[in-house]
């Protein structure tokens, strides 16, 4: 399930992708559409920075600037300066738009800010200083060809051209392996974007208003997900929850999950081994039975929805649940651990404990008396409680 997650990340800014090549292929399209093509790559570009800006992601602002520079550039410049923009932009944008997905939001106004700001215009200038002084020599050896290929030979760009293109791709498969999430699979698609406007050069403007659509709808993404969803355990968060009540129909289950003696964890341990053991405790909510599905509720608390069930077709599921939770258990390593395991490991160097972790659960079904999310909800709070005075470690129903 989550692969296939991660792989939708990719498919959706691809259709999108795919329906603006079937535009490009001189389809015929009704003459009423043309206005709207016409001021399209203007209005992606101005959401794409508006968005950029208004939820602080540097990276989309850099990746935007950088397609509208060389859209003018490639605008204003003589016919000669068209020519060497041509064959330096599909070298050095693609490596940028790599960078750009590997850089971390650090904000524009910072230190960190200002160093990519350098960096920007760095490259800016020596662009400039190879067309005024040594424009030719540079044409020159990026046409030059590494070795004899006549597939290549027929596209517009140079082999060298072609290997920067394919370094970049393979750099941003490589970051949405690693993180795979909406903009790192907006990012691949903007680099595609960006190279197909350097094919067709005259619907530059164009493809780069893809390229800032793909951005933004990937923007868009990313900022539901951190809306919906726990950044610590991975789980649905309350909002999620609270979307999800309002649709589950007449009949259905809620159970109340909270980690016993969690303030004590974390006064011992850390809140470091305090966040690892809600992840761990997440993980088993996961894959809690039962068709039910966990949410974060808030500190050590969580709920797990059993939509269409009534209490006595939950309760067997809730009791592994439980069960499942306690024989997990959690090391805690020492302190003086290495950051590298070592490649002999001695016994008397270990220092770990065994941390034994329980959940206490109260459950509820919607009858006569609660009838609303918040009365059920209300009522497997009260069960909670009760399995928390009557000792902890069970599962107790309203």
């Amino acid at each position: 399930m989550q692969l296939l997650r991660s792989l939708l990340l990719l498919i959706v800014p691809g259709v999108l992708f795919a329906v603006a090549l079937y535009l490009q292929l001189k389809v015929v399209i009704p003459a009423t559409w043309h206005p709207l093509l016409t001021m399209f790559p203007y209005l992606a570009v101005v959401a794409g920075l508006f968005l950029g800006w208004r939820f602080n992601r540097t990276r989309v602002l850099w990746a935007i600037a950088l397609l509208i520079l060389v859209e003018r550039a490639l605008v204003l410049t003589t016919p000669y300066g068209r020519e060497y923009v041509l064959q330096l932009a599909p070298l050095l944008v693609p490596l940028n738009l790599a960078l750009y997905s590997w850089w971390s939001e650090r904000g524009l106004f910072t230190l960190h800010g200002f160093l990519r700001l350098v960096i920007f215009l760095l490259q800016l200038g020596g662009v400039v200083w190879l067309y005024f002084a040594r424009a030719g020599e540079t044409m020159a050896w990026l046409s030059r060809p590494l070795f004899a290929s006549g597939l290549i030979d027929k596209t517009p760009f140079s082999q060298i051209t072609w290997l920067f293109i394919s370094l970049s791709l393979i750099a941003l498969i490589i970051r949405f392996c690693r993180k795979p999430e909406a903009l790192e699979g907006g990012f691949c698609w903007i680099t595609i974007a960006a190279v197909a406007g350097f094919w067709w050069p005259q619907q530059f403007a164009f493809w780069g208003g893809v390229g800032a659509f793909i951005l933004m709808i990937a923007l868009i993404e990313s900022s539901l997900k951190m809306a919906f969803n726990d950044e610590l355990t991975g789980l649905p968060a309350r909002r999620a929850m609270n979307e999800s009540l309002l649709k589950v129909g007449r009949r259905y289950t809620v159970a109340m999950v909270d980690v016993d003696h969690f303030k004590k964890v974390n006064d011992t341990h850390g809140h470091d081994v305090g966040d690892q053991v809600l992840r761990m405790v997440a993980t088993c909510l996961r894959r809690v039975t039962g068709g039910g599905r966990a949410y974060r509720y808030g500190g050590e608390e969580f709920v797990v929805v059993f939509p269409s069930k009534g209490l006595e077709r939950t309760l067997p599921h809730l009791e592994d649940l439980r069960e499942t939770i306690g024989r997990a258990g959690f090391v805690i390593r020492g302190r003086k651990r290495p950051k590298q395991k070592p490649e002999k490991s001695s016994s008397k160097n270990t220092e770990k404990s065994k941390l034994h972790v329980t959940v206490s659960i109260g459950v509820a079904s919607r009858d006569d008396n609660n009838t609303t999310p918040e009365q059920l909800i209300k009522a497997a709070d009260k069960a909670l409680y009760k399995a928390k005075k009557g000792g902890r470690n069970q599962v107790c129903s309203a």
